[in-house]
């Protein structure tokens, strides 16, 4: 596996680091003259972990680290940890429940996939499916964004898409795909069973080879002016509509 450096900052992201990989850090630092309740709770966990800490002034932070940093900053060696086809495979062989999978058609906006990461892990998602070569990766901006779900969400990268969509409708999962012009509201579509929602570009939309792969199109009804969403809003709609049916089963 590839590693990299790089810095992670932010109070939720730095926590959810600590907690989920401590051993990548090898370096943390704060912000000397602030010591809010927030901060508190991670250096209880650094000591905890038996961590060695820095203190430096705002301006060094900023300096080295960037970002809003919130007084918490890791330079941490990362090992590229995006899963691939066959740890899907034993994954969904596993569930003791029927799967709920996220599929992002070529989101190359880091902040967007950082929120729909963590939009995933709120609703319980069990592995985010990208296309290895039209998809933003797992960067300082996603963590940041995610607020630790980058490191608690099963990312799966692909080689071929489509193929990996004909796979696991093999496996009965249905494929839910969100279009602006489809004729059926998301409300009225059923969202039960083995299910992947479907969710394209935030130009573009749906790639046409991947929208011919989906079982149903359906739309989020618009009444306002705008004719479109932020592809991590309309992802958190269609996500927790499906949280809301399948809770009634």
């Amino acid at each position: 596996m590839a590693q990299k450096n790089e810095w992670v900052v932010g109070i939720h992201a730095v926590s959810e680091l600590l907690k989920q990989q401590p051993a990548s850090v090898q370096r943390l630092v704060f912000q000397s003259g602030r010591d809010d309740a927030r901060l508190g709770e991670i250096k209880q966990l650094v000591a905890e972990l038996g961590l060695r800490t820095e203190v430096l002034d705002k301006r060094d932070i900023d300096r080295s680290a960037g970002g809003t940093h919130q007084g918490v900053a890791a330079w941490v060696k990362f090992v590229d940890v995006t899963k691939d086809e066959r740890f899907l495979k034993k994954l969904l062989d596993d569930l003791d429940h029927e799967p709920l999978l996220l599929v992002l058609d070529g989101i190359t906006d880091p902040h967007n996939l950082g929120a729909c990461l963590r939009t995933a892990d709120a609703a319980g998602v069990d592995a985010v499916i990208v296309p290895k070569d039209r998809s933003a990766s797992i960067n300082t901006t996603v963590r940041k964004v995610a607020c630790g779900a980058g490191e608690t969400v099963n990312f799966v990268g692909v080689t071929n898409l489509q193929r990996c969509l004909q796979t696991l409708k093999q496996r009965g999962i249905w494929m839910v795909g969100a279009a602006g012009e489809a004729q059926q509201g998301i409300h009225q579509q059923s969202l039960t069973g083995p299910l992947a929602l479907v969710m394209g570009s935030e130009d573009k939309g749906l790639r046409r080879l991947t929208r011919e792969s989906c079982d149903f199109l359906v739309s989020i009804p618009m009444a306002g002016a705008l004719s479109s969403l932020n592809v991590s809003v309309a992802t958190g709609i269609c996500l927790f509509e499906a949280i809301r049916q399948r809770s009634k089963d």
